[in-house]
């Protein structure tokens, strides 16, 4: 009878060590993740841009660190004030250290998605030359990441707790309807050797339908 007691404290911690490893646990400190480990490491040789899959070799001035998932959003859900305040708030330092949510993106695309919704719009808008659709309160991305988005929002929601910015279904079709391909595979093995932690709807994309 006192074997149960011990298993179940052991069960729960698994359960914790688990929790622990599959979120961001090696940084949490955003400016020097983006300035050595996402553009000194993740990028050095350059890339794509994400979006429009421009091509680059160095930062430059058009291009700026985005997030999939918004920080001004992690602000709001984490409701720790203003963006200076935020930044003495160790959760959300963590969570904005996270380099699965971290794409290189134009900055006038970074502006544009502020403060919207990822949605399929349709025929409401046209698409611009990067395949996006945007209005002023939704952003569909091109057909080619939506996938990417729609793992990546998977994963901030089920690591950190935060809200879907979005409709869950959207989000799903989106994952069935762009599986990964070598670039996300490839940028995914990446950011796991660089930050220690994976993300699973990568690795198993069937696992986002459970959510």
């Amino acid at each position: 009878m006192k074997k149960l007691p011990i298993l179940s404290a052991a069960f729960l911690l698994l359960i914790a060590t688990t929790a622990v490893i599959g979120q961001n646990t090696r940084f949490s400190d955003p400016d020097t993740v983006i300035k050595d480990e996402f553009w000194g490491k993740l990028y050095a040789d350059g890339g794509q841009s994400f979006f429009c899959n421009t091509p680059f070799t160095s930062k430059g001035f058009l291009l700026t660190d985005g997030y999939v998932y918004p920080l001004a959003d992690i602000r709001s859900a984490l409701s720790c004030g203003t963006s200076r305040q935020c930044e003495q708030n160790n959760r959300y330092r963590q969570i904005a250290s996270d380099l699965h949510n971290m794409v290189p993106v134009r900055n006038r695309i970074e502006m544009q998605r502020r403060n919207v919704r990822y949605d399929n719009i349709g025929d409401v808008a046209k698409p611009d030359e990067c395949g996006i659709r945007a209005s002023a309160q939704f952003f569909e991305p091109p057909g080619r990441v939506k996938g990417d988005v729609a793992r990546t929002m998977a994963y901030m929601v089920s690591t950190y707790d935060l809200p879907w910015l979005g409709a869950t279904s959207v989000f799903k079709g989106w994952n069935r309807q762009d599986p990964p391909d070598d670039n996300e595979l490839t940028r995914h093995r990446r950011i796991a050797e660089i930050q220690g932690n994976e993300n699973p709807f990568v690795n198993n994309p069937e696992q986002l339908e459970q959510l």
